[in-house]
């Protein structure tokens, strides 16, 4: 399936193609198309339309991932500036919390899922670990190709970025909003328990 995806028209040259080349490497592609229309979707980048999902994808990797292979590991300082599009298979996202030694699973994402973007942006140690439950098949976009990506096109890099931003605001709104409840559900255990409690 990614043998197509990619630019094999170019016989792998890819460093320093320009936007125009890459596009026209990807012409006929069903894989590169079934990536852009994955790249739009609502569990990605649904901002993108179809020819800027395009022309981000002409700047990814194929890369195919064993089952059972840890890909990202929590904690990681190296090699961190990537994001991860799922194409197929299933990836389990798991972290150890404070005093637990066991992983507790936070997510299990599929087709259309995107991994990293905050690696991709910082660099910084990744705060989970993934893992992939079955093959999993993927595209990677790096911080190389997204400086490529920015010099080439920066229109549609800036669109890419404003999209990235969205998802992760989307996120930390999530967060806030559990955290709310969660401050609120411990507030009210811990009136009931001072009212169990004797005086």
């Amino acid at each position: 399936m990614l043998q197509s995806l990619f630019q094999r028209k170019l016989g792998g040259r890819l460093l320093g193609a320009s936007r125009q080349d890459r596009l026209e490497a990807m012409e006929g592609s069903e894989s590169a198309a079934l990536a852009a229309e994955l790249l739009r979707a609502p569990t990605a980048l649904m901002q993108l339309d179809e020819a800027e999902a395009r022309t981000v994808v002409s700047y990814m990797l194929p890369m195919r991932i064993p089952a059972g292979n840890t890909f990202i590991k929590q904690g990681d300082r190296d090699s961190t500036d990537y994001m991860v599009l799922v194409l197929d298979g299933e990836i389990t996202v798991e972290t150890i919390v404070v005093s637990r030694t066991e992983p507790v699973v936070l997510h299990v994402l599929g087709e259309g899922a995107l991994i990293g973007e905050l690696g991709l942006l910082d660099g910084e140690p990744r705060s989970a670990s993934c893992t992939a439950t079955v093959p999993v098949s993927c595209a990677i976009l790096t911080r190389r190709a997204l400086e490529d990506l920015m010099r080439d096109d920066p229109r549609t890099a800036a669109k890419l970025m404003m999209a990235i931003s969205a998802r992760l605001a989307q996120r930390i709104r999530e967060t806030s909003e559990k955290l709310n409840r969660f401050a609120m559900l411990t507030k009210a255990m811990q009136q009931e328990i001072d009212r169990l409690l004797p005086t």
